[in-house]
Formats: structure tokens, sequence, C-alpha cells
């Protein structure tokens, strides 16, 4: 496991982060360029080495997120802490978030992110609109679609 000093070192080379510092000890680390309200990248990193990366709008995630959209970076190495930073700032920059969710029939749904609400797509037709992306994931988990890489 990297130490405090280490991931805060890691976290730091990038220069698109603002160090916010918090209650005992903890630190933030905000991305002001977010097009989303959301600005928060990594989120109370402890000097036990306890801490998240925010990654619940990242594309192909290989990491386990939370109910808050977090990912727990406590046992990362240095590579896996650089990439999911990397993943989850340009996950804040994209202009259009958008991606394919398909069911066993071989129907498609488009989940897209407009105006800070997530919209699911029948090719031109809104099949339904969520306040969140865990939201609307579990909707279209439900109904037997999953996410079409």
């Amino acid at each position: 496991m990297l130490t405090f000093e280490h991931k805060l070192q890691i976290i730091e080379s990038f220069l698109e982060l603002e160090r916010n510092d918090i209650s005992l000890g903890r630190v933030n680390f905000h991305y002001p360029d977010s097009i989303y309200e959301k600005k928060i990248v990594v989120y109370r990193l402890h000097p036990n080495g306890n801490g998240f990366v925010y990654g619940e709008l990242m594309d192909n995630l290989d990491y386990d997120v939370d109910n808050k959209g977090m990912i727990n970076i406590r046992d990362f190495t240095e590579n896996e802490l650089r990439e999911v930073i990397e993943k989850s700032i340009a996950s804040l920059s994209e202009d259009l978030f958008e991606e394919e969710w398909i069911n066993e029939e071989k129907q498609v749904l488009t989940l897209v992110h407009d105006f800070d609400l997530w919209n699911i797509y029948a090719d031109d037709m809104l099949d339904g609109t969520f306040p969140t992306y865990s939201g609307a994931t579990s909707y279209l988990e439900q109904e037997g679609f999953r996410r079409k890489f």
C-alpha cells in the first residue's frame, strides 16, 4: 500500500487539480474545469492511506464503485492510482457522455447525459429520464440491458 505522502505526491502531479485540506488531516482534490456540477476527483484522502476517487461517470470501469459513485483507493498501486485519476478527470471533461446498452434481443438503448439529467433513448424516442447515472443504469439493468462494449 502506498503511504499518504506518496499518494499526495502522485495526486499533486496532476496540475489541473486543486488541493483542499479538510478536517482530521484529510484532503480533497477538486477539478475546477469540470463541465459538471461535480468537482471533487479525490475525496477524503486520509493520513492512514484510505481515500476515494470519483468514478461514476467513467467509461469502461475496471473498479468497484460505491453507491456515491466513489472508488476506494486504499490498496491501489502507483499506476492504478494514476490511471483512475486520469479517467476521473477525463469523465468530468467530456462534452458529451453517451453509452449504448443492449439486451438479449439485440435491442439497443442509448444513455446520454443532458443538462444534468440522464436520458435513455430508443433511437430518437425518449424512454426515460433520471437524476443520476446510477439511477439510469439500475433501470437499464432491471429491464435486462447491459453496457455494450
